[in-house]
């Protein structure tokens, strides 16, 4: 559907807009850690960092 189409248009800006700013602004460059529950935990960490600020800012 057209609404369908101008979602997944939308989202893929949406999701590589916070990844930017994780890196950008946050200075996220490489995960410290290894082994993918590890990185699980670190990447939660990270995006939770990034939820508190957005609605720190809000």
């Amino acid at each position: 559907s057209e609404e369908g189409i101008a979602h997944r248009k939308r989202r893929c800006w949406d999701v590589e807009a916070v990844f930017g700013n994780i890196k950008q602004n946050m200075g996220f460059k490489r995960f410290m850690l290894r082994g993918m529950d590890k990185i699980t935990t670190e990447m939660g960490l990270i995006a939770m960092a990034h939820n508190l600020k957005k609605f720190s800012i809000a």
